[in-house]
C-alpha cells in the first residue's frame, strides 16, 4: 500500500495542516474553523454550556424519561455509546503526547477547548434530533432500530435536497472513519498492547476480541446500548479511581501543578525535550489538538448516536450531549494530567526500548559558547563541564568574565540548567545558547538541517563516533546500548544513517534512559504509587476496555452511514466486514491506516461544519422554544 503514502501526504499537507504562519508556527485551518465554529456557537447559543449543564444531569439520569417517546435507547444509553467512541486512547496517550510537545500548559487550552466543543455538540445533536427519521425501514434485514440521524440526515433535511451530495460525502468519509479510526486502530492497539504486556500473539487477541465485538454490534444499537450502558461507566470508574489515589498521594503537588500549567500555558519555558514546549502557539496548538481528538465536538459522530436516543424534544437530547466534552476531557484527560504533573514522571527519563520513529541522530557543534550566571566558585582548565538537566558535557577551553567556552559537546545544554566543573566542582547558571534554539527550532519543524547522514561506528554496544548525539522522545538519550536481534550480543560495528534516521532499525534493539511519551508516560505515572509496577496494568486494562468500547461505539456510525448510501438492507453484509476488518487490522501492520486516519477524520468534520453554520438561525430557535418544556409533566 505504499502507493497511497504520496496521496495520504498530498492531502494532508494541503486539507489539514495547511494553516496561517503565527510567530513562526502554522495554525491549521481546520483547527481554526474547529475552535472559530465551538466558539461562534458559544456566543450564539448565550453559553449553552453553562445554561444547561445542571439541567443535562438531570436529563441523562432518567428524571426527563417518557416511555412512549419516539427512539432505541435512553438518554443514559445514547451517552454512554457516544463516550464509549471517544473516551479512548486520546485519553491515556494523547494527553500524555500533548505534555510531553506542549508542555503542562497544553492541558489548560484542552480544558478551553472541551469548553467551546460543549457548544458544538449541543448544538449537532439538537439538529440531529430535529432532523432524524423515525420507523424509516424497521424490519429491514439485520436492522433492529426505529431511527436514522446525524449529520447527513439535516444537511439533506435541513439545507435542502441540493446540498444532498455534502451530505453523502460526509456519509463516505465517516464509514471511512469507522473503518480506520474505530475500527483498524484500535485493532492494531489493543493487540500490540496484549503482545507487550503479556506476550500473548496478536493473531490470539485479534480472534478473541473479534468475536465479542461481532456478538455486540451485531446485535445493532439496542444490544450496542445495553453494553456501553455498562462498560462505560465501568471503565471511566477504574481508570478515574486508579488516577485519583494517584493523586491523592502526591496531594502536596496538586497545588504546583495547576499553578505550572496556567502560567505555563501563556508563557512556557524555552526548553526542549519534554521540559517546556518553549514556544506559545505550539503548546497552544497541542492542546487544542489533543482536546479536539479526545471530544470529537464538532465530528458529527456523536449525534448520530444521540439521534437514537427516544424524545420528543430535540434540545432534551442536546443538553445531554454538551457533557460529553466536560466528562471526556475536563475530568478524564484532566485525570490523567494532573497524574502525570504530579508525579513528576513528565520531565524524567526512564530507562525504555527506543522506537526507531522516535530516534534522532542529530549533529552536534564542534564547540559552544553559554553566558554564566551565579556562578560559584573558579572553573579550571581543560575539565569536563556537566549540565544537571541535559546531562550534556564538554570541555572547558577557555572562560573570559561571564564567557565559558567548551569543546566536544555530547549534547545541548538547557536553558538555566546548573553546570559543574568535574574538577573544581564550580558551579554556575547557563544561559540559552544559539545552539539549542537551533535544536528547539528542528523539533518544532523549522527547517533547521542539522540531521546526521553517514556511518557511525559502535563498539561493545556503545556508540563511539563523535560529532553527533542520539535523540529519543526530544531527549537526550543516555546510557545507550545496542544489541544484535539474531545474536542477542552487544553489537560492534557500522550503521548507517540517513537524514538521522537508521536505515535498518529491525536489526538492532537500542535502548538507553529518555523522556517517555505516548501510553509509556501514562503508564509510568501510575507506578508511581502503592500499586507500583501493577500501575502499568491498569492503564493497560484501561486502553482495552477503551479500545473495545470505541469499536462497538463506532461501528453503529459506519451502521448508520451505510444504511444513508445503501439503504438498510445492507447494514448485515456492513456489519460482517467489520468484523472481518478488526480481525486483519490486528495482525497485519497498520501504519498507513493510521496516517488516512489521520487525514480522513478531520476532512470528514467539514460537512458538518459548513451545516452548524448556516442552520445557527434554527438551533437557537430551537433552544428557545424548549425553555417553556422543561418540567417532566410537560414533557410527557
Amino acid at each position: 500500500m505504499d502507493w497511497l503514502q504520496p496521496l495520504v501526504d498530498f492531502l494532508r499537507t494541503y486539507f489539514v495542516e495547511f494553516g496561517v504562519p503565527i510567530n513562526g508556527e502554522n495554525v491549521p485551518f481546520m483547527v481554526i474553523l474547529l475552535l472559530g465554529t465551538g466558539l461562534y456557537l458559544t456566543v450564539r447559543t448565550g453559553f449553552v454550556q453553562i445554561r444547561h449543564l445542571r439541567h443535562g444531569f438531570g436529563v441523562t439520569s432518567g428524571k426527563y424519561d417518557d416511555p412512549d417517546d419516539p427512539g432505541d435507547v435512553s438518554h443514559f444509553q445514547a451517552l454512554t455509546t457516544a463516550l464509549s467512541a471517544t473516551v479512548g486512547i486520546g485519553n491515556i496517550a494523547g494527553v500524555a503526547m500533548a505534555i510531553h510537545w506542549g508542555g503542562p500548559g497544553a492541558l489548560f487550552w484542552m480544558w478551553v477547548t472541551a469548553f467551546v466543543g460543549m457548544a458544538t455538540k449541543f448544538s449537532e445533536v439538537t439538529l440531529a434530533q430535529k432532523y432524524r427519521e423515525v420507523d424509516k425501514a424497521s424490519g429491514a434485514p439485520g436492522y433492529d432500530g426505529a431511527v436514522a440521524g446525524g449529520p447527513m440526515y439535516y444537511i439533506e433535511r435541513g439545507l435542502g435536497p441540493s446540498w444532498k451530495p455534502l451530505a453523502v460525502f460526509f456519509a463516505v468519509t465517516l464509514g471511512f472513519t469507522a473503518f480506520l479510526t474505530g475500527n483498524a486502530v484500535q485493532s492494531q492497539t489493543v493487540a500490540d498492547s496484549m503482545f507487550s504486556e503479556f506476550g500473548i500473539p496478536m493473531w490470539i487477541t485479534g480472534l478473541v476480541t473479534a468475536s465479542v465485538v461481532s456478538g455486540v454490534i451485531l446485535g445493532g444499537i439496542t444490544r450496542i446500548g445495553r453494553v456501553t450502558a455498562f462498560l462505560a461507566p465501568l471503565m471511566a470508574a477504574v481508570y478515574v479511581a486508579g488516577a485519583l489515589v494517584i493523586i491523592v498521594l502526591n496531594v502536596a503537588e496538586v497545588g504546583p501543578a495547576f499553578a505550572t500549567i496556567f502560567s505555563e500555558a501563556f508563557n512556557p519555558r524555552s526548553g526542549v525535550a519534554g521540559t517546556g514546549a518553549g514556544v506559545f502557539v505550539m503548546t497552544l496548538m497541542w492542546g487544542v489538538r489533543r482536546g479536539l481528538f479526545s471530544n470529537e465536538a464538532g465530528q458529527g459522530s456523536a449525534p448520530i448516536a444521540h439521534a437514537a436516543a427516544k424524545t420528543g424534544e430535540p434540545v432534551s437530547e442536546g443538553v445531554v450531549a454538551l457533557l460529553e466534552p466536560f466528562i471526556d476531557t475536563i475530568v478524564i484527560c484532566s485525570m490523567t494530567g494532573l497524574v502525570i504533573l504530579a508525579s513528576g514522571v513528565w520531565n524524567e527519563k526512564f530507562e525504555n526500548e527506543f522506537e526507531a520513529s522516535a530516534m534522532d541522530y542529530l549533529n552536534v557543534p564542534s564547540s559552544m559558547t553559554l553566558t554564566l550566571e551565579n556562578v560559584e566558585g573558579t572553573y579550571a582548565a581543560m575539565e569536563t563541564v556537566t549540565g544537571s538537566t541535559s546531562g550534556a558535557t564538554g570541555t572547558l577551553t577557555s572562560i573570559n568574565g561571564t564567557t565559558l567556552v567548551i569543546a566536544d559537546p555530547t549534547g545541548y545544554f538547557y536553558p538555566n540548567e546548573e553546570l559543574t566543573g568535574g574538577t573544581s566542582e564550580a558551579t554556575s547558571t547557563a544561559s540559552p545558547t544559539e545552539d539549542l534554539v537551533t535544536l528547539r527550532n528542528y523539533y518544532y519543524e523549522r527547517n533547521e538541517n542539522i540531521e546526521f547522514t553517514g556511518e557511525l561506528t559502535i563498539t561493545e554496544g556503545v556508540l563511539t563516533s563523535s560529532g553527533v548525539t542520539l535523540m529519543h522522545n526530544r531527549s537526550f538519550a543516555e546510557e545507550t546500548t545496542y544489541t544484535d536481534k539474531e545474536t542477542n550480543q552487544r553489537y560492534s560495528g557500522v550503521i548507517t544513517v540517513e537524514e538521522g534516521k537508521i536505515k535498518n532499525p529491525g536489526d538492532f534493539i537500542v535502548e538507553g534512559k529518555s523522556l517517555l511519551r505516548s501510553a509509556d508516560l501514562t503508564g509510568k505515572a501510575f507506578t508511581k504509587s502503592i500499586f507500583g509496577e501493577f500501575g502499568q496494568y491498569i492503564v493497560a486494562f484501561g486502553l482495552l476496555l477503551f479500545a473495545f468500547s470505541t469499536v462497538i461505539a463506532w461501528s453503529y456510525y459506519g451502521d448508520r452511514a451505510t444504511a444513508h448510501l445503501f439503504g438498510e438492507g445492507w447494514i448485515l453484509y456492513y456489519r460482517i466486514v467489520y468484523v472481518g476488518a478488526f480481525f486483519i487490522a490486528s495482525v497485519v501492520d497498520t501504519k498507513i491506516i493510521w496516517d488516512i486516519a489521520t487525514v480522513i477524520g478531520p476532512i470528514a468534520t467539514i460537512p458538518n461544519l459548513i451545516a452548524l453554520i448556516l442552520l445557527r438561525k434554527e438551533i437557537k430557535q430551537i433552544d428557545e422554544g424548549y425553555k417553556v418544556v422543561k418540567k417532566p409533566e410537560q414533557l410527557s
